[in-house]
């Protein structure tokens, strides 16, 4: 199978997987980042980053993984340590694992028996920019983390 028409224009197959849809970003565990990450696509987080992943459409920590910054998505699903505070504008699952500490704000959250948070949780209808890791119009963006960061 060809990845290029007759024409030497890419087949619309290969565009497809090079959409924002498509986009899926994997930080394996023994992984380390140190930095901000920023992706409106899917972020799978097994190793650690050291910085804030911003304008995901989805973020998912494993049990092993760890995000020492903020996190601002569409969705999350965290089962690991987050030192930060997290905006999500849909939903927010916090597995049994999870250990959360700094602010959470969403639209919607699901706490697992054993998951622990160490800040305050407010829930509110978000504006969809707040995901780009800007604050909404004249409304400054609280960045918590861990006391003495």
């Amino acid at each position: 199978m060809a990845m290029f028409g007759k024409d030497g224009a890419p087949r619309t197959e290969a565009r497809a997987a090079n959409s924002a849809e498509a986009v899926l970003s994997i930080i394996s565990g023994g992984m380390k980042i140190v930095g901000d990450i920023e992706s409106n696509g899917i972020v799978k987080v097994d190793g650690t980053i050291e910085g804030s992943v911003t304008g995901a459409r989805q973020v998912l920590l494993g049990r092993g993984g760890a995000i020492r910054g903020n996190v601002i998505a569409g969705e999350a699903v965290i089962a690991g340590i987050v030192n930060g505070s997290i905006v999500v504008t849909d939903r927010l699952e916090l597995q049994s694992s999870a250990v959360i500490n700094g602010d959470i704000e969403t639209k919607s959250i699901v706490v697992l028996e054993g998951a622990r948070i160490n800040g305050t949780v407010r829930m509110s209808d978000l504006p969809a920019t707040r995901t780009e890791g800007r604050p909404a119009k004249d409304e400054p963006l609280r960045m918590v983390g861990k006391s003495g960061q």
